[in-house]
C-alpha cells in the first residue's frame, strides 16, 4: 500500500505513523528535494539547503515534528521551526523567505489521535505524484551522512506568525470595521493567529473553539461541526460566523441566522466579486464534481465558466495552475484563491468573504443568495466492486435516471479510490425525489 495518500502521509499517531518512520520520511526527503538546479547551486555556493516546519497543536505533532526536524537536520539540513502554524501559513512561509521546501506535521480535520506529514516544494506547492514516489523509494535508499559543521541547525522561526499575519491583511482589499464575527477555529492551528488577524483587521470578535490543550483538537468544534458556531452567532447577535478545520485550509460560514453556507457558496461570492474587479483571470472557476448543481448554475447566470476536476483539492490546484486560473476549490471549504496562496487557505477566505461583506453592506444570507443550493443527496454502496461503476446495467440506470431529471437534476456515481466502495451522488428539485433516485440507483449498483 502507498504510504502519501491524497494529502501527504497520515494515519494513527503511534500506529502506522511513527517517530521512526518520520525520521526516515525526513531523510529521504532531503535526499529527494536536495537535487535540481536551485539546489546544487546552493550547496555549490557553500548554503545548506532550509526548510520550514509547523504543525498543528495535537500532542503527538511534538513529538512528530522533534523526528522530522532530526531526520533533517541530520542530512545538512537547517531548519527553521515555525512552531504551530496553520498548513497555508506554512505553505506561505516557504515562498516569503526562500526555502528550498517545508513539512506540515497535522491530520486536518481528523481526531486528535491521529496526525500526518505533508511535504511543500519550494515556493510552497503540493509535490506532484511522481516526486512522492521517488520519497517513498528513497526512504529504503542511501542517506545523507554529513559531519561537523555541515550537519544542520534547528531554528526557532520567530516571526513566522507575524510574517503570516501581515500577508493576510496586505491581500485585503476592503477593511472589515462594523462587522461582528463569530470565529470558530477547532481548537486548532488557527486559534492564535486567526483571532489577531480579524481583530486587526477591523472586525468585532467573538472566540469560540479556540483553546487547544493538544488533545481536543476538532472535537465538537471546526467546520465539520458547525452546531455551536451557528448556536452562538444567532445568541451573541453576530453579523458572520467563520469555522475552520484543525489546520485552517478550510473555511465554512454560518449567516446572522445560524444557516450554513458551504464552500460552493463562498466561491460563488468571490468568483462574482472577483469578476467584477477584474482579477477572475478567464472568468473561470475551478470547482470538482461534487459541487453542487446549483453552483453551475449561478455562475452561468454571471458569465463565469466552472471547470470540474476529481474530488481533491490537489486536483483543483493543478488545473488551476495549468490554466493560469486564480479561483477555485470544494464544497468542503478548501478555497484557493491563487494570488494570495498556494493551497486552501481558511483564514485568508474568511478574511475575504467578510471583505466583500464590508464592501457591499450586504448580509451574508443576501449574498449567498445568488446560488439556489439543489437538495444533494450521497448514498455510499459498501462492499461491491469498484468497476461496478461502469458495468453495462448501471450505466444504463444513470442514463434513465440523468433524463428523468433532464435540467433539474444531476446524477454522478464514483467509485473510491480506497475500498470496494461506489458513491452515489443525486442532485434534484427536491429532497425527496434526490432520495428516491438515489436509493434506485443504490439498488442497481448493488446488483
Amino acid at each position: 500500500m502507498a504510504l502519501f495518500g491524497t494529502d501527504g502521509v497520515r494515519g494513527l499517531a503511534n500506529g502506522p505513523l511513527t517517530a521512526d518512520l518520520a525520521l526516515t520520511l525526513a531523510q529521504a526527503t532531503a535526499v529527494v528535494l536536495g537535487q535540481g538546479r536551485i539546489a546544487e547551486a546552493r550547496k555549490a555556493a557553500g548554503r545548506r539547503l532550509t526548510a520550514v516546519v509547523a504543525r498543528d497543536p495535537r500532542i503527538s505533532g511534538e513529538f512528530l515534528s522533534a523526528a522530522v526536524e532530526a531526520g533533517l537536520a541530520s542530512s545538512g539540513v537547517d531548519v527553521l521551526d515555525a512552531g504551530t502554524l496553520p498548513t497555508p501559513a506554512a505553505a506561505y512561509l516557504i515562498g516569503d523567505i526562500d526555502a528550498d521546501f517545508g513539512v506540515m506535521i497535522s491530520a486536518s480535520h481528523n481526531p486528535a489521535p491521529d496526525n500526518g506529514i505533508k511535504i511543500f516544494a519550494r515556493g510552497g506547492v503540493k509535490l506532484p505524484d511522481v516526486v512522492e514516489r521517488r520519497i517513498e523509494e528513497a526512504m529504503s535508499g542511501e542517506k545523507l551522512r554529513p559531519t561537523g559543521r555541515d550537519v544542520g541547525r534547528v531554528i526557532r522561526f520567530a516571526d513566522a506568525e507575524d510574517r503570516y499575519a501581515i500577508h493576510l491583511l496586505a491581500s485585503l482589499p476592503y477593511r472589515l470595521d462594523g462587522l461582528h464575527v463569530v470565529l470558530d477555529c477547532a481548537h486548532g492551528a488557527a486559534s492564535g493567529v486567526s483571532p489577531e488577524t480579524f481583530r486587526n483587521a477591523g472586525a468585532k470578535v467573538t472566540l469560540i473553539g479556540a483553546d487547544p490543550d493538544g488533545i481536543n483538537i476538532n472535537d465538537g468544534y471546526g467546520s465539520t461541526h458547525l452546531e455551536r458556531l451557528s448556536a452562538e452567532v444567532v445568541r451573541v447577535g453576530a453579523d458572520v460566523g467563520i469555522a475552520h478545520d484543525g489546520d485552517a485550509d478550510r473555511c465554512l460560514a454560518v449567516d446572522a441566522n445560524g444557516t450554513v453556507v458551504d464552500g460552493d457558496q463562498i466561491m460563488a461570492i468571490l468568483a462574482v466579486a472577483m469578476k467584477r474587479a477584474g482579477r477572475l483571470k478567464g472568468d473561470t472557476l475551478v470547482a470538482t464534481v461534487m459541487s453542487n448543481l446549483g453552483l453551475h448554475r449561478a455562475m452561468a447566470a454571471h458569465g463565469i465558466r466552472v471547470e470540474t476536476t476529481a474530488v481533491g483539492d490537489r486536483y483543483v490546484l493543478e488545473r488551476m495552475n495549468e490554466g493560469g486560473f486564480s479561483l477555485g476549490g470544494e464544497q468542503s471549504g478548501h478555497v484557493i484563491m491563487s494570488r494570495f496562496a498556494t493551497t486552501g487557505d481558511g483564514v485568508l477566505t474568511g478574511l475575504h468573504l467578510c471583505a466583500e461583506m464590508a464592501r457591499t453592506g450586504r448580509s451574508l444570507a443576501d449574498l449567498a443568495s445568488i446560488m439556489t443550493v439543489f437538495p444533494q443527496v450521497l448514498v455510499n454502496v459498501r462492499g461491491v466492486e469498484r468497476s461496478r461503476a461502469t458495468d453495462l446495467d448501471v450505466t444504463d440506470a444513470v442514463a434513465t435516471a440523468s433524463a428523468a431529471l433532464g435540467d433539474a437534476g444531476r446524477v454522478l456515481l464514483r467509485p473510491s479510490g480506497t475500498e470496494p466502495m461506489v458513491r452515489v451522488m443525486v442532485e434534484a428539485a427536491s429532497e425527496a425525489e434526490a432520495h428516491r433516485v438515489a436509493d434506485e440507483l443504490a439498488l442497481v449498483v448493488r446488483g
